[in-house]
């Protein structure tokens, strides 16, 4: 029994860390809580954000933008940083 509870508290924390990850002010537009940002969610605090810029900050190229791609997005200008 203390092997499940071992487990079952480590599945929680995995699940549970890329919105711990993220920046608080990420975090807080994160509306649907997967831990990265979609065009959509920014631009829904953000709208001045492009998706020209957007694209440019996703430096993946996976369509969402991960906390260290938000931190440089913000310090090269290209998001809010608040």
């Amino acid at each position: 029994m203390t092997h499940l509870k071992t487990f079952t508290l480590f599945a929680a924390t995995a699940l549970c860390l890329p919105a711990y990850a993220m920046g608080q002010s990420a975090v807080a537009i994160d509306a649907n809580e997967d831990g990265v940002l979609s065009l959509e969610e920014v631009q829904a605090v953000y709208p001045d954000v492009t998706e020209d810029q957007f694209t440019t900050a996703d430096l993946n190229g996976d369509g969402a933008l991960e906390d260290a791609e938000v931190q440089a997005a913000q310090e090269a200008g290209l998001m809010p940083s608040g």
